[in-house]
């Protein structure tokens, strides 16, 4: 999470951090619990992950795959490259992208949420997927230098942070002139209420904060991204009744997208 958040969007910060992290922990400890998102294997494989990637990952990390849509196609990583992955949860999109880069390049994982982390840091030390770390840290407030990574990836975590703009200059300061943004992610067709953009539980459920796309692109665009690919996700779905309802009323859906810093 930020720590400033949109004036607009006048959810409670300190909430909506502490409901993130709390859902996410139960999602790292206990991914066959009951939430309101679909996790796990059969997830990823309807989304467009590869049966072959998902066999030489940790299974552990599969389980607890909460993403909401498939971009590896977009980012188009090569052998070598250097990858961020903004909210890397248990790291199951970092393994995919660390078969990709191959042994002579780099993933760097970032994530607030300490059980998430530490359940893929573990994965990362039994497996041996040496060219992956993970540091603690903001989506917002990158600890890197400017023009380090090739390619930053993220899966249904931007919609979670209360100043996207933020987000988005990050990525562009932290990727290389030419390089790729490929994202999935959670927007709206309509803007929401205010009874939904103040609420943190809804926040975190990935409902509160999702953009309304044509804001959402502007917001890529100012950043200093230039847009190439936006597609739906129709694969995706949630589950609970309220997110259901905010689906049909508000149009609130899965996206990727690929946008290239020049």
């Amino acid at each position: 999470m930020t720590h400033a958040a949109v004036a607009e969007r006048s959810v409670n910060r300190k909430e909506l951090e502490y409901k993130v992290k709390a859902m996410y922990e139960h999602v790292a400890q206990d991914p066959f619990g009951e939430f309101h998102f679909e996790l796990g294997r059969a997830l990823a494989q309807r989304l467009g992950y590869a049966s072959e990637d998902l066999d030489r990952i940790p299974r552990e990390a599969v389980d607890s795959f909460a993403g909401v849509g498939y971009h590896f196609d977009l980012a188009a990583i090569g052998t070598g490259d250097a990858v961020i992955d903004l909210g890397s949860g248990s790291g199951m999109d970092s393994f995919v992208a660390a078969l990709k880069v191959g042994a002579g390049g780099v993933v760097q994982g970032v994530d607030m949420t300490d059980a998430q982390r530490e359940k893929a840091e573990r994965l990362r030390r039994r497996d041996g997927f040496e060219q992956v770390t993970y540091c603690k840290a903001y989506i917002e407030e990158l600890p890197f230098a400017g023009e380090t990574f090739a390619v930053a990836v993220s899966n249904g975590v931007i919609n979670l942070s209360a100043d996207k703009a933020r987000v988005f200059r990050e990525a562009a300061r932290i990727l290389k002139p030419g390089g790729r943004l490929a994202i999935s992610d959670i927007v709206s067709e309509k803007a929401l209420p205010e009874g939904v953009t103040c609420n943190a539980t809804l926040w975190a459920a990935c409902i509160g904060g999702a953009l309304q796309v044509d804001r959402y692109i502007e917001t890529i665009r100012a950043a200093g991204l230039r847009l190439i690919t936006l597609r739906a996700n129709p694969q995706y779905r949630f589950l609970s009744p309220s997110a259901q309802k905010a689906c049909a009323a508000y149009g609130v859906k899965s996206v990727s997208i690929l946008a290239v810093r020049d």
